[in-house]
């Protein structure tokens, strides 16, 4: 299982401010918890950027980013301020 933090807009769209999911690859996790959540976390998450075990996925794309043996899965949504 891999803990999948939400962070400021993600979190307020998710209701929650982590859960556990298992999935292969980032995509597949997205899903997951895109179906579990209603369509404004479905939104947020057009916008966000991903870390996996500290290491940001960057534009990698999330078919190819294994999340199998991942402990964390950050979702970061754009931050305002400086």
């Amino acid at each position: 299982m891999t803990t999948v933090r939400f962070w400021a807009g993600a979190k307020a769209a998710a209701g929650v401010a982590s859960e556990q999911v298992s999935a292969q690859t980032l995509a597949d996790l997205l899903d997951l918890v895109r179906a579990g959540h209603g369509p404004e976390l479905t939104r947020v998450l057009t916008v966000c950027s991903f870390v996996v075990d500290e290491a940001p996925v960057g534009t990698r794309p999330h078919e190819g980013v294994d999340v199998s043996a991942a402990v964390l899965v950050d979702v970061l949504p754009p931050f305002a301020g400086g």
